[in-house]
């Protein structure tokens, strides 16, 4: 998570040469840095005074923040020194007592960026970026791939990507994405994914027999690479299991054990550049590249749903979601609805079954286009060809509308932009409160947990469509 500080030094300035100072064990992740000139492995304290004096270092940064690094600037005789706060204390607090207290609310980057700060140094970067690793390890010939993932519908969306990585780092090589059922839709139209299997947790793979089943027959397909997107000890067992060689995942991962190489999780990152990360390993850099965030083509619309729409330009509208604290307020996508109509545009809402009810009164209350529960994955995705915006909660139609091109507006409630899943790519709005209870959860909540709803009751329709109006804007003009 340092890594947007050297850039913003760079930045700031040009001809300085930065110089880390880092345990050994973490050295490859930054190696290859941008805004890092060298890496030195830390082998003590004297060591590092050493170093210190030799080089006449102008400006000492400390990041870390313990006992060892305000012995180390303390002794070191640098003329300009700053260390950031680490609000140790507070951390203590919420982890023994789950006592929260302001200093928690801000991002450790934040922080980073204050030390800087006394020394007149802006911050250039806005959040942590794949681009901030460096690559390590190499490629190694790999002739089956395996992907596994068996997360929600955004998850799988944000893994396709890295599916292309792959495929452009290792060509020649196979990719075969293991998935659930409800989620196999989004890789069968991904043109790097060369098979797709399909773990059945809740039939034949389910149980406490059901990892073995699946790595058996995994096994018998003889991959020899397994790229990890999905954190669960199910996973990293599974493909332990099956004997895969090279097993690459997440050091936050609960079966991080059993992996061959971890790389390093950040929620300061979007999921689609942390997924890229996992590359990192084989020698690749995992900066996203032009172009990273479509991923998605829209596929020919079936004459069925073409002969439910209208001409004209339309608007997308998702009113669902699976966590009732992710939903704005049904009357006020009703009344946005009405809004988008007196601009020209056809709202269509659109959902899972689960969401129709709530389709049927946004619906009733606007005289919307109801579509909500009517469409499947492959009709949604060529839906998006259509749209000239999709207003939407925190969810998985939002990512594939981003994927597709479409600009977006997200409404965000109990999330944060912060845990990596907003719309990713350029020209996206979201709307949110700023409200010292959020999040509340990783992916929302039953109910709210304070009682008020207010990171959604907050958010009103003229904000919203503002948002909806400034984009529109901007694509006239582009």
């Amino acid at each position: 998570m340092t890594g947007p500080v050297y850039k913003s030094l760079k930045a700031h300035w040009p001809d300085c040469r930065v110089t880390v100072l880092v345990k050994p064990q973490f050295a490859a992740v930054l190696t290859g840095h941008p805004g890092v000139d060298e890496v030195v492995p830390f082998t003590g304290i004297a060591d590092a005074l050493r170093l210190i004096r030799e080089r006449e270092f102008t400006h000492l940064l400390d990041l870390h923040g313990n006992l060892r690094s305000f012995v180390i600037r303390t002794l070191a005789r640098v003329p300009h020194t700053e260390a950031y706060r680490k609000n140790a204390l507070a951390r203590r607090l919420f982890v023994s007592l789950r006592v929260s207290t302001p200093g928690l609310q801000r991002h450790t980057v934040d922080r980073y960026h204050e030390a800087i700060a006394a020394w007149g140094v802006p911050r250039a970067a806005g959040s942590l970026s794949s681009a901030d690793f460096g690559a390590y390890g190499a490629t190694r010939a790999a002739r089956r791939v395996l992907v596994m993932q068996s997360a929600f519908l955004g998850d799988s969306l944000l893994t396709v990507p890295l599916l292309r990585r792959l495929k452009e780092l290792l060509p020649g090589a196979s990719v075969t994405v293991l998935t659930l059922a409800k989620t196999a839709g989004i890789f069968r139209g991904a043109p790097w994914a060369d098979e797709i299997l399909i773990d059945d947790k809740r039939g034949v793979h389910g149980g406490l027999s059901g990892p073995w089943k699946v790595a058996a027959e995994l096994e018998s397909r003889g991959f020899d690479l397994a790229v990890i997107p999905h954190r669960s000890f199910r996973s990293a067992l599974i493909a332990r299991l099956a004997r895969i060689p090279r097993r690459i995942g997440f050091d936050s991962s609960a079966g991080s054990f059993l992996l061959t190489d971890a790389v390093p999780f950040s929620w300061l990152m979007h999921d689609l550049e942390r997924n890229l990360s996992l590359t990192l390993p084989l020698g690749a850099g995992a900066a996203p590249s032009a172009g990273e965030a479509r991923y998605v083509a829209p596929p020919a619309m079936s004459g069925r749903l073409a002969a439910l729409l209208p001409a004209g330009p339309l608007a997308g509208i998702h009113p669902g979601s699976a966590w009732a604290t992710k939903r704005w307020l049904p009357e006020r996508f009703a009344e946005l609805c009405l809004r988008l109509k007196t601009d020209g545009l056809t709202p269509v809402l659109v959902g899972g079954p689960d969401d129709e009810a709530l389709g049927e009164r946004v619906a009733r209350e606007s005289g919307a286009l109801d579509l909500v529960g009517r469409t499947d994955l492959e009709e949604l995705k060529s839906l998006m060809g259509r749209l000239s915006v999709f207003v939407t909660n925190d969810s998985g139609p939002m990512h594939l509308a981003a994927a597709a091109g479409v600009p977006v507006v997200a409404i965000f409630g109990a999330t944060t932009r912060e845990l990596g899943f907003f719309p990713y790519g350029t020209g996206h709005r979201v709307v949110e409160a700023d409200l010292a209870c959020r999040p509340c959860g990783l992916h929302g909540a039953r109910a709210c947990p304070e009682g008020h709803f207010l990171c959604m009751r907050l958010l009103t329709v003229d904000q919203v469509h503002a948002a909806c109006r400034d984009i529109l804007k901007a694509e006239k003009v582009s």
